[in-house]
């Protein structure tokens, strides 16, 4: 891990802005390239008139979203989150005070948003610094590449291996999608 440290330099984890949005984003991109998401996002952004928010969202047809890209089962997702919020099931502004465990519960209870949609929200919108998501591909094939595994670890070896890194789990988990995208070894 020090030699992709060396190579990739100071952490830069950039921290998102807007909750809901975020959420919103992570719906929207799940299962399609990250050219596709942003170019999805884009549209239900500008047919929120320039705002990804749960008033603006709320006040939008489904042919709209449709229109913007979305599939139905997003869509529904997208109600779902948006209805949380209204009626307060869902309070992302008092996320923070939840402990990571209840966060990531909390979310999951939203149609659409599972475990890694959570724990990457806590790493980048709550700005939580011991989250180590196994669930990511990312994070799997950065283990392999930079412990030099034939296989992808399992959830047990992954937390052994990161336990070092307590409690800036997050960062070594930047550090492993990194480690993908740059020449070190």
């Amino acid at each position: 891990m020090a030699a992709v440290i060396e190579a990739v330099g100071p952490c830069r984890m950039t921290m998102r802005r807007g909750r809901y949005a975020a959420l919103v984003r992570a719906i929207v991109g799940q299962q399609v390239s990250t050219a596709a998401a942003r170019a999805i996002y884009e549209r239900v952004r500008s047919a929120g008139g320039g705002y990804v928010t749960a008033e603006r969202l709320a006040d939008l047809k489904d042919p709209d979203l449709r229109s913007c890209g979305l599939s139905r089962q997003k869509i529904s997702y997208v109600r779902d989150l948006t209805e949380r919020i209204g009626d307060g099931r869902l309070r992302l502004d008092r996320m923070a005070a939840l402990d990571d465990e209840a966060a990531v519960q909390a979310l999951c209870e939203v149609r659409g948003v599972g475990k890694w949609t959570a724990e990457i929200f806590l790493m980048f919108v709550l700005a939580r610094p011991d989250v180590l998501p196994i669930g990511d591909l990312g994070v799997r094939q950065g283990f392999m590449r930079v412990y030099g595994l034939r296989k992808e670890p399992s959830a047990g070896r992954m937390h052994a291996i990161a336990q070092p890194w307590r409690p800036y789990r997050s960062v070594g988990s930047w550090y492993l999608w990194r480690a993908l995208e740059t020449q070190w070894d």
